[in-house]
């Protein structure tokens, strides 16, 4: 991988996360087309996932703190647990149960063959066609502070279909939200908030076992030679996910004030229609070729 293929996914990675998309769909697809035979890889995504995540955690820093600090408040009984921000904390912590089971116990599916990308064609326009029902006809008159532990665990299923390429890590939870009558900006909040932990727990998992081969000059030797990501590749693909992705933030918190999320909608429509063209021209692989 050069450096520039590394930018490119990099602020691919950064446009598309936060969006209703499925920024792994596009990754996958982006990263064929610009090393045919070869795409990034499940690892390499959720390794420069947590340059976007870091940008979540400084948008959101004043409302990640205050929950953190009322939760360990609550555990010692200075605080009740009837605490909004208390109660938010055992939320996010619950929602993402389902993610990092379900990640775990399929983690050889989701690397390889729920890859398949008639699968996030697929995807991408069903849930293009669910997101449109709930943006339409959803009641949206909810905030967080509505948030119920039903709603919650609901949220925390949503999420554990981004397992899925195609379904989107925001869309799935932002989808459910509105499904279940919050704003468009209270479920884009929490869905923020819920990839937290999920997002952070995946890319160490990942880093944790491919960063230290590469540490190694007989690892960087072995890598190189298979055609996979440098450790340098892998850092500023992070970065310029980080920076492209804050603004994003910026962009669509401001975006869904007045506007729906058809535009979303209509986007995924078009991709998934453009990659199946993709797919029955053989211009991409329907299967993961070799990462690299």
């Amino acid at each position: 991988m050069t450096i520039l293929t590394a930018i490119i996914l990099g602020i691919v990675q950064g446009l598309t996360e936060f969006l209703p998309v499925s920024s792994s769909a596009h990754l996958r697809v982006t990263g064929e087309l610009l090393m045919p035979g070869r795409e990034p890889g499940a690892a390499f995504t959720a390794i420069i996932q947590l340059g976007t995540e870091l940008a979540v955690l400084i948008y959101f820093w004043k409302d990640i703190t205050r929950i953190l600090s009322q939760w360990f408040k609550a555990l010692v009984k200075k605080v009740p647990q009837s605490d909004p921000d208390v109660r938010m904390g055992w939320f996010v912590i619950l929602g993402s149960i389902p993610i990092g089971v379900l990640g775990l116990l399929f983690e050889t599916q989701i690397d390889h063959s729920l890859r398949n990308l008639y699968i996030t064609a697929t995807m991408l326009i069903v849930f293009a066609v669910i997101l449109a029902f709930a943006d339409a006809r959803a009641p949206q008159k909810k905030e967080l502070e509505n948030l119920t532990l039903r709603d919650g665990i609901l949220y925390g299923f949503a999420q554990a279909l981004a397992l899925i390429p195609g379904v989107s890590r925001s869309g799935g939870t932002i989808t459910m939200g509105l499904l279940l009558g919050y704003t468009r900006r209270s479920a884009a909040r929490y869905s923020f908030l819920l990839a937290l932990p999920a997002v952070f727990a995946s890319g160490l998992y990942k880093a944790a076992k491919e960063i230290p081969p590469l540490l190694t000059a007989d690892g960087r030797a072995a890598a190189a030679a298979a055609g996979e990501p440098s450790l340098l590749a892998m850092i500023i693909a992070t970065l310029v996910a980080f920076g492209v992705g804050f603004a994003v933030i910026v962009w669509f918190m401001k975006m869904i004030e007045n506007r729906s999320y058809s535009v979303f909608v209509w986007y995924r429509l078009f991709a998934g229609a453009a990659l199946l063209l993709l797919l029955i021209f053989g211009v991409v692989s329907p299967l993961p070729p070799a990462a690299s």
